[in-house]
């Protein structure tokens, strides 16, 4: 069982020192584990756990309740219709007070034995961020992850490291400590989608951190499932344009931008098998198409932490149709003047489509989702 209060030195108030955020999704056999290491890791240390929680269907939030109601260092933030790693972790960070806060996963696969170590370097100023590596040194091993993730996430701190110009060998670790005062200097310009939350909180810094990598063994997976899909792989995509672009574009217009794209392709299939019917009527039912696969695609990836499902998925589609039809006249109108003008129905129809992208995306962002 948990102590109620953390270990402290006999003499002096006790002073919150370190705040650990766990973000958790389906992860409730996981609970009460992670906390035992981190009451064995952290003796000595006044420390606070925060899970923030997904609105988990397994109980996860239930079980982190039953044990703060004994333990007040532990603290549950449930959170409802909204999702997102990169999420969970800015609104614990911003939960607690204390001046150093760590993330950590609530899988098990990262070693809690690190952060007194990552502790330490911040107490001594010797870094403003400690981030634990699965790839520094020779005897580096993330294989727990798989084949095919671990050769992603290979390829995702290569991108990462040309972004940044930093030496880290893994700026997309899921496992790191940091002054708070850092995380909230750039809170308002961090993504709360995605899982890159290390990434975006190094790019949006004015000047860079003083950084420290700490070698770790990345664990096997005990319990719960993994987050990571292709959704989040376009989202990292979005995120790198957006910090090439000083946040100029944000991450959900890039994604935005991209299913249009896909909905262009859409849109001149659909056009060019129709052209028998008129191109007037095939402009129309091309238009309606692509605003379909659009709003689906959008629904699974853009705004995957406001993902719409049963009826309210019908209702959304119902709304982005009715959006996206405002400028459907003007989408045909351009089209068909374009194409009375020249033979390349193809350049007629990205015509017509370009002309409502914007329209679209500021209306739907605010509307749907």
């Amino acid at each position: 069982m948990l102590q109620q209060t953390a270990s402290r030195p006999e003499a002096g108030p006790a002073v919150l020192e370190l705040g650990v955020v766990i973000p958790t999704f389906k992860e409730a056999p996981n609970v009460r584990p992670l906390l035992a290491r981190l009451e064995a890791a952290l003796r000595g240390v006044v420390w606070q756990a925060i899970f923030v929680d997904d609105d988990s269907p397994d109980g996860t939030a239930a079980e982190v309740k039953a044990i703060a109601a004994l333990d007040p260092r532990v603290i549950c933030l449930r959170r409802i219709g909204r999702r997102g790693l990169a999420g969970a972790v800015i609104e614990g960070a911003m939960a607690s007070a204390a001046p150093f806060v760590a993330v950590i996963d609530g899988d098990l696969q990262h070693d809690e034995t690190l952060l007194p170590a990552m502790l330490a370097a911040l107490r001594g100023d010797r870094a403003d961020l400690v981030v634990g590596s699965r790839y520094l040194g020779r005897g580096a091993d993330a294989s727990a992850l798989g084949a095919r993730r671990e050769a992603g996430s290979r390829l995702a701190n290569w991108l990462g490291r040309r972004v940044l110009h930093a030496r880290l060998t893994d700026p997309m670790s899921g496992f790191f400590m940091i002054r708070r005062e850092l995380v909230e200097q750039v809170a308002g310009q961090l993504a709360t989608s995605g899982f890159k939350v290390l990434f975006d909180i190094l790019a949006s810094q004015k000047a860079p951190l003083r950084t420290l990598e700490l070698p770790y063994e990345f664990r096997a997976r005990e319990a719960g499932a993994s987050k990571l899909d292709n959704g989040v792989v376009v989202q990292y995509l979005g995120l790198l344009v957006a910090k090439l672009s000083h946040d100029l574009i944000s991450p959900r217009f890039v994604l935005f931008a991209l299913v249009g794209a896909s909905g262009v392709v859409v849109h001149l299939a659909i056009l060019r098998a129709l052209l028998p019917i008129g191109f007037a009527y095939a402009q129309t039912l091309a238009a309606l198409g692509a605003m379909t696969s659009n709003y689906l695609i959008n629904n699974a990836v853009t705004y995957r932490d406001r993902r719409k499902r049963g009826l309210a998925l019908l209702s959304g589609y119902l709304k982005f149709v009715l959006l996206c039809s405002v400028p459907l006249i003007a989408n045909v109108a351009v089209a068909t003047m374009v194409y009375e003008r020249g033979p390349a129905w193809w350049v007629a129809g990205i015509a017509g489509a370009v002309v409502a992208a914007v329209w679209n995306y500021v209306t739907t962002a605010r509307a749907v989702w």
